[in-house]
């Protein structure tokens, strides 16, 4: 049988309907399709039994549809991705410790801002209803951290972390442990906020709360690969798909800490972009300038623009702790995935106790007040005992992205 062109049209959507007629009673069959956490369907997929989705139920198997992550106050999604770690400005100190190297940092959040004085005074208040006054004094920050043998501070000694006016000033003379010990009260008093604040049964444990979506995540130092991939924030520069149209030194556009864009942009250009030291003696530029910083100590936390992840003071203002032990070696023996430097994992530590590099040496990075421009590239790292505290070391807390964001 010859079929004309309109016999041919009606066989072929005779045949287009009859296909999707399958395909449609094929959608119904159990397991059929995609499951996401949001929609887990109400059968196994695997074995047909019902699902329960109710928390207190114990006949069937209980499964939650929570699929987003509660995330902690202050914080900011920094979206992973691969990345150039490294220093990416000349080397003049011949450190020689942080070469470039391609690797890929997972999706993590991280405080909008440095940590302030305000903040760690929260923390030790609640503290004090917890531990003895010996223990809360060790968690005290060191105020003499201001004082000089050669220089009039009494000012600062006295009233930077208790003043009102200082309040939402970065926290100065703070330990690495004593940040470490401040994010792990920080994940405590926010999970129990959370319970009380969804009525969670307080008889859970934490793999319940897991299980049932409704646990956070434990606050903690960033890494150093995550606190120079958020600082960076190349994820400004990117265009067509992968590509990025330029590199950065600082954590904004431009070879220079002032402002590169007019009024129509970003702010007023020739403003400087950061809390530094340009020189000896010179912390904030002639008085009546308002094109310089301003700022003989730290400043404000909200202060300055904040980078494309929307993270204000990643560079100056005030460096900051995180959670790798120091190693000059670090860029050539991590992982190329989420790399981190942990204690005593890849070193054995009496190896190294005849040196300055001990399992006590932590990391601090981003440039502050008291350093001059080379600190501000996120590149660039320094490192000191982990009991030690400056008038220009502060912290942020991070915390890891769980489940299916940012893809």
């Amino acid at each position: 049988m010859r079929l004309n062109n309109k016999s041919w049209g009606m066989w072929t959507t005779a045949f287009l309907l009859v296909s999707a007629t399958v395909l449609s009673s094929c959608n119904k069959t159990p397991g059929y399709g995609r499951r996401t956490a949001d929609k887990p369907g109400k059968k196994s997929a695997t074995t047909g039994a019902a699902f329960s989705f109710e928390e207190n139920d114990s006949t069937n198997f209980f499964v939650s549809k929570r699929a987003e992550q509660i995330p902690g106050p202050n914080l900011k999604f920094v979206q992973g991705g691969r990345t150039v770690l490294g220093s990416q400005e000349e080397d003049i100190m011949a450190f020689r410790d942080n070469l470039e190297r391609t690797v890929s940092i997972a999706n993590f959040y991280m405080d909008e801002t440095e940590i302030t004085n305000n903040d760690y005074r929260e923390f030790l208040f609640d503290m004090k209803k917890k531990v003895s006054a010996d223990s809360l004094l060790k968690l005290e920050p060191s105020e003499a951290v201001w004082a000089s043998a050669m220089s009039f501070n009494d000012l600062y000694q006295s009233y930077y972390f208790r003043f009102p006016g200082f309040n939402f000033y970065p926290v100065a003379g703070v330990s690495w442990k004593q940040a470490s010990v401040y994010s792990k009260w920080r994940t405590d008093f926010v999970q129990d906020l959370v319970r009380k604040e969804r009525g969670i049964d307080s008889s859970f444990t934490k793999v319940q709360l897991i299980e049932r979506g409704v646990a956070m995540a434990d606050f903690r130092l960033p890494n150093e690969a995550e606190w120079e991939y958020a600082a960076k924030a190349m994820i400004g520069t990117q265009y067509l798909d992968e590509n990025q149209e330029y590199g950065r030194i600082y954590p904004w556009d431009g070879r220079g800490v002032r402002n590169p864009y007019n009024v129509k942009r970003k702010g007023k250009q020739g403003d400087f972009l950061a809390n530094f030291k340009r020189g000896r003696g010179d912390y904030a530029g002639i008085s009546g300038n308002q094109r310089n910083d301003g700022d003989i100590l730290p400043t404000n936390v909200y202060d300055m623009a904040p980078n494309d992840f929307g993270l204000y003071h990643m560079a100056g203002n005030m460096n900051e702790w995180v959670y790798d032990i120091y190693r000059p070696m670090t860029f050539q023996d991590s992982d190329d995935l989420n790399p981190m430097r942990k204690d005593g994992v890849h070193d054995e530590e009496e190896n190294y106790e005849t040196s300055l590099f001990t399992d006590q040496i932590r990391v601090y990075k981003g440039g502050s007040w008291k350093d001059v421009a080379y600190w501000l590239a996120p590149g660039t790292r320094r490192f000191m005992h982990q009991d030690s505290a400056t008038n220009h070391i502060g912290f942020r807390c991070a915390m890891i992205s769980i489940g299916e964001k940012g893809k």
